[in-house]
């Protein structure tokens, strides 16, 4: 069986966390030894598509004519895409819309965690809702030889200097505004936020944040994924203050990286990360103030090494046998269907 992983405008969305999950289905189906190509003119069995714009549909629907499998991956909701760019709330009625006809023309939807899978069910798809890990390339997150020197070294912190981290795009979804506040109430401690997004696409409450002039607070844009390595392993903290996600790979990262690190809690996070034992979390801005001043003086104890295991539990190895068995589904679903 032959998979067509179709993925409209890549080279746009590669920057982003739908585009490390393509990275990553690319990297698990190899490993799993199933032969897939990313040409939508080569020939093809099956039709695992992970994009929504209008190109994308409109294959979608001319493959489903043929009678060939599909499996929709759902990496977006409109809850998450609420508080991202600007007029994301106005027009998140209409997003759920298109994105429900889009995930319709699945024999079988994927979608990475039971969280995201409720929030689809009620979405009246009338298609099987699969959970599914985007996964984590555990072959990347070998630990790196003097790293907190060379964090140090490379953004000009001092050996004393408690850093806080934090990775996103600039959106209010992702908490930038808390992390911003953060670094107000806290002028002791280093923040740096890694991401970029066009600030004319986004609020102007966020340009003002990310224009925010600190001594301790530092916006570094986009770095390439050892930069990101290095800075989960050379920090003292990272923390994911998101309000919204469908999974979070950074704090899968966080957990192969053995970061100690302090999420928002929400209900995404809740039946894989849990309270004092994988990770510590946050229900708002106090608390994340008081659990980071808690990291800094030594009163948290640390939990990297249970935290590992939720990344071993996502490794590319895993994730591609689960996909081999979600395509086999579609394919009998699909001959079902074209009878």
């Amino acid at each position: 069986m032959k998979i067509l992983l179709h993925s409209e405008h890549l080279d746009k969305i590669k920057k982003s966390g739908l585009g490390k999950s393509i990275q990553h289905q690319m990297r698990a189906l190899e490993i799993a030894g199933i032969e897939f190509t990313t040409d939508s003119d080569d020939d093809f069995d099956l039709l695992h598509i992970n994009t929504y714009f209008p190109k994308s549909m409109l294959f979608a629907r001319k493959t489903r004519e043929k009678g060939i499998p599909i499996v929709y991956h759902a990496h977006s909701t409109e809850e998450d895409f609420r508080d991202s760019f600007r007029f994301s709330n106005q027009i998140a009625p209409l997003f759920k819309q298109w994105i429900t006809q889009c995930y319709k023309l699945g024999d079988i939807i994927i979608t990475p965690t039971n969280y995201s899978k409720k929030i689809l069910e009620t979405y009246e798809l009338e298609t099987e809702v699969v959970a599914i890990s985007n996964g984590i390339d555990m072959d990347r997150f070998n630990p790196i030889e003097n790293a907190r020197e060379k964090f140090q070294t490379q953004y000009g912190y001092e050996e004393n200097d408690f850093v806080v981290m934090a990775i996103g795009l600039y959106l209010k979804r992702k908490g930038i505004l808390d992390f911003v506040e953060l670094a107000k109430r806290m002028p002791d401690i280093k923040f740096i936020w890694f991401g970029y997004t066009d600030l004319s696409l986004v609020p102007d409450e966020i340009e003002e944040a990310v224009e925010t002039a600190l001594p301790n607070l530092h916006f570094a844009g986009y770095v390439d994924n050892q930069d990101i390595l290095l800075a989960l392993q050379g920090s003292d903290l990272y923390i994911f203050p998101t309000h919204e996600e469908t999974e979070g790979i950074p704090a899968i990262e966080a957990c192969a990286s053995k970061t100690d690190f302090i999420v928002r809690d929400i209900p995404v996070f809740d039946d894989w990360l849990i309270d004092g034992e994988t990770t510590y979390k946050a229900k708002d801005i106090n608390e994340f103030e008081q659990k980071i001043r808690a990291f800094k003086n030594k009163e948290l104890p640390s939990l990297t090494e249970a935290a590992y295991q939720v990344a071993i539990d996502r490794n590319l190895p895993a994730i591609g046998e689960q996909l081999r068995e979600v395509y086999e589904k579609a394919y009998e679903l699909a001959k079902q269907r074209h009878k």
